[in-house]
This record gives structure tokens, sequence and C-alpha cells, in this order.
């Protein structure tokens, strides 16, 4: 019965506390201090089991603190939660290179760096999978030979016969048209593409004729963001 008049009394200060905006005092706005009261009655909620059974007042002090503890970092978390969201991006990067973090809301995707510097993307084309590097230099997309074959191009049927050029110097390659290009979620279909030289590339690349369909690129804080 105690604890069930402390838990009253707590939840009515956490009201009066929502409606005098108390939540300001650690950066958060009054919506966000209401939408933390959900987890403040949970948190009682599991507690009252603990205090049920009789305990010494040394045990008792020492729950008491740990959910003291378990709320504290809650609301910690809840308030850098963004900051929190940057972290797990960039070790979601490290530890899977190419695959992009999708905010669909936002409609963007967003990819880190290699260790090499680069851009490592996971592309879907034709229904294939394909391993590219993000690359401003390049006019088109460009696929290396088996890469073009792995998405159902027959390369020796092709004319080498157009000067290209890339962040890797000038060379011939032959014009294509890809079905449908997708990189973290975005798709474009028919898009104009090249085929290099057999040896002549190690990596395809996402070059200008997909970038140029999106609202915006940007490369900031060894981040790469694809806006749809």
């Amino acid at each position: 019965m105690l604890f069930i008049g402390i838990a009253i009394a707590v939840a009515v200060g956490i009201a009066l506390m929502i409606s005098a905006d108390a939540g300001s005092l650690v950066g958060l706005t009054q919506q966000q201090t209401g939408q933390l009261v959900p987890l403040l009655v949970l948190l009682i909620v599991i507690a009252a089991g603990v205090f049920s059974r009789r305990r010494r007042f040394s045990d008792l002090f020492g729950s008491l603190l740990t959910w003291a503890g378990l709320f504290a970092v809650a609301l910690v978390g809840y308030a850098y939660r963004d900051d929190l969201s940057g972290i797990a991006t960039r070790v979601f990067g490290e530890l899977m290179p190419g695959a992009a973090i999708v905010d669909e809301e936002r409609g963007t995707a967003t990819f880190r760096a290699g260790r090499d510097g680069h851009f490592q993307l996971n592309a879907t084309i034709n229904g294939a999978d394909v391993r590219m590097i993000f690359d401003t230099g390049a006019s088109a997309v460009v696929l290396t030979s088996p890469d073009a074959l792995r998405v159902g191009i027959d390369t020796a049927r092709l004319r080498y016969d157009v000067p290209v050029s890339t962040a890797n110097g000038t060379g011939r390659a032959a014009l294509v048209r890809l079905d449908r290009v997708e990189v973290g979620g975005i798709a474009r279909t028919n898009v104009r593409a090249f085929v290099s030289e057999p040896g002549a590339l190690d990596t395809s690349l996402l070059g200008m004729s997909f970038l140029e369909t999106l609202t915006r690129y940007s490369v900031s804080s060894n981040a790469l963001e694809l806006v749809d």
C-alpha cells in the first residue's frame, strides 16, 4: 500500500511537471515530456512487483537506486536520440559497408565511406546485385564486363566505340540502357549506362546518369546522402 501511495504521488508530480513544462530543464519540449509518462508508468508497475515482498531496508534502497538509474538512462537516451541514431548509423556502416541506412519518411539513403575513402554502394540492376562506387566524375553509370553479364547484357554483341571519362581516367565503352537501377530504395528506370571494355575497370561506377535524377546528393562527415 505504501508503494501504491508513492506511485500515485509520483504520477501526480509528473503531471504537474508537464503542465509547467519542467522538461525544458533537460532539453525536452512539453510534448516530449508527456511522452515519457507511459515509460514511467511501466517502470512503476514493474517496480511494484519488486517492492511487493518484504525486504530489508538496504535491499529496498538498492532496488530503488537501480530503478532510478534505469529511468535516468531512459531519459538521457530519449533526450539524445538523434545523436545516438547518428552513432548507430556510423557503426552499421562500418559493419556493413555498402549497405544503406534508409529513411523512407525523408526519402533518403545514407552510406558511410570505406577505409579507402570511397563510397561503396550495394545496387540492384535489372534484378541482380551489383557493388558500385559513387563517382561524380563518371558521366553515366558504368558497368564492368562481369557485372554487365550478371545483369543480363550480352557483352559479345557490344561495340566499344564510345570514349568515356571517369575518376580512373579515360577509356572506351559501349552504350546500353538499363531497365532498372535501384540504390538504397531509390529506383530509376531506363537508365543510360556504359559497359567498359573487358579488364578496363575493377568496380562498376554509379555515375551522373543516375545521380542527376535525384533531388540532391551530398557528401559530409564521411557520409553520402542520396535524396529521392
